[in-house]
């Protein structure tokens, strides 16, 4: 069985259980997203990232939430499902 249990820290009494995603095969033809979640450093791991990504030939876009401290709006988040095929989030310190 390949199920993960996703940790919410804003509501851990019922963790979220859902099957993983499939990885794609190949990142051809595919959008990535980059979430910069506004921790301090967390964008220049994210523009080394585009950086490679870009040089393959994939097609990156960049999102940032308002703060670190709070969930990414709903807002961002749908935006960010209707975009990508695939999204990599920054964290760093």
């Amino acid at each position: 069985m390949n199920e993960t249990i996703l940790l919410d820290p804003t509501a851990e009494n019922a963790p979220a259980q859902r099957a993983r995603l499939p990885r794609p095969d190949t990142l051809h033809n595919k959008v990535v997203g980059l979430l910069d979640i506004s921790k301090p450093r967390g964008n220049i791991f994210l523009d080394r990232i585009e950086e490679q990504l870009t040089a393959l030939g994939i097609e990156v876009k960049r999102y940032s939430k308002p703060t670190f401290t709070r969930p990414a709006p709903t807002e961002l988040k749908q935006r960010m499902a209707a975009e990508v095929d695939l999204l990599v989030e920054g964290l760093a310190d």
